[in-house]
């Protein structure tokens, strides 16, 4: 399974690729090259720090990512995630940014529960405000995340679920604060599906320019559904190792870490996360 969801990160991250090498080889003014130089001057105008584990950044970026879960949950069952929700970033005019949240496959280690895969994502967002480290080193964002019911029964949710998301971010020194508070709503089935609130925030320290330690807190409040007024919290300590450069505007990322579950209750006990991306 592990080699099939290579293949696909590879094949999925084709055109991402294409784009990048076309853009830094052409002399000329083509789509892509006119598109990336667009984007870098977005890019620019904001901090230059690097995309949490968890937390969704309030930066605008541009690349494909793969991320890999591994779960368990509290009677010890193990369950794996591959593709984690994420895909392909694109800015197609500032200040917005679309992404395409590919459906995750999810791979269940005990019966009866059954492998399949999850629901397909789009997010937008929309830059309010940003400068970058020079100028006061701030961002705040408003995102738009809606999730189609594409997955299996066991892996998805039965009804669309738009998530409102308020972003922010604030650089000091070597350190920064990246954060979210989103409210999430299924369309219909409330009183079953349930509500959701949730407050992440990453604190991140820049080493050796290319190392960034971090530590985020991620917190979800439910209301109705099955988990009415409960609250978890998870404390996510990681690296990110980037941006490494690849070819042209190409780059490497790899991030990786654990959710260790402080809240008395929790929906699974740690999550190890392993995220590759490659921006361009």
């Amino acid at each position: 399974m592990a080699r099939v969801w290579a293949v696909l990160f590879i094949l999925a991250g084709a055109p991402a690729i294409a784009a990048a090498q076309t853009a830094s080889s052409s002399s000329g003014q083509g789509f892509w090259s006119r598109w990336l130089e667009r984007s870098e001057r977005a890019k620019a105008a904001q901090p230059h720090w690097i995309t949490p584990l968890a937390t969704t950044t309030p930066r605008l970026e541009q690349e494909f990512r793969f991320d890999t879960v591994w779960q368990r949950r509290p009677d010890g069952a193990p369950i794996e995630s591959y593709g984690g929700g994420k895909g392909l970033e694109l800015m197609p005019f500032a200040p917005v940014e679309v992404i395409v949240g590919l459906p995750a496959y999810v791979v269940h280690d005990r019966a009866p529960a059954q492998n399949g895969f999850g629901d397909l994502r789009l997010l937008v967002k929309y830059r309010l405000a940003a400068k970058d480290e020079a100028s006061g080193g701030y961002i705040v964002t408003a995102f738009v995340d809606v999730s189609a019911p594409t997955g299996s029964e066991a892996n998805g949710v039965s009804r669309p679920v738009v998530t409102a998301t308020m972003a922010y971010g604030k650089g000091v020194g070597r350190f920064d604060l990246q954060g979210t508070l989103a409210f999430g709503t299924p369309t219909r089935e409330v009183a079953t599906l349930g509500r959701t609130v949730a407050w992440n925030n990453a604190v991140q320290y820049r080493l050796f320019g290319r190392l960034w330690p971090e530590v985020e807190v991620n917190t979800t409040f439910f209301d109705r559904g099955r988990n009415d007024g409960r609250q978890q919290t998870f404390v996510t300590p990681g690296l990110v190792v980037g941006r490494l450069p690849l070819a042209g505007r190409l780059g490497l990322t790899i991030g990786a870490g654990v959710q260790i579950a402080v809240s008395r209750f929790r929906t699974s006990t740690h999550n190890a996360i392993l995220s590759i991306r490659l921006p361009f």
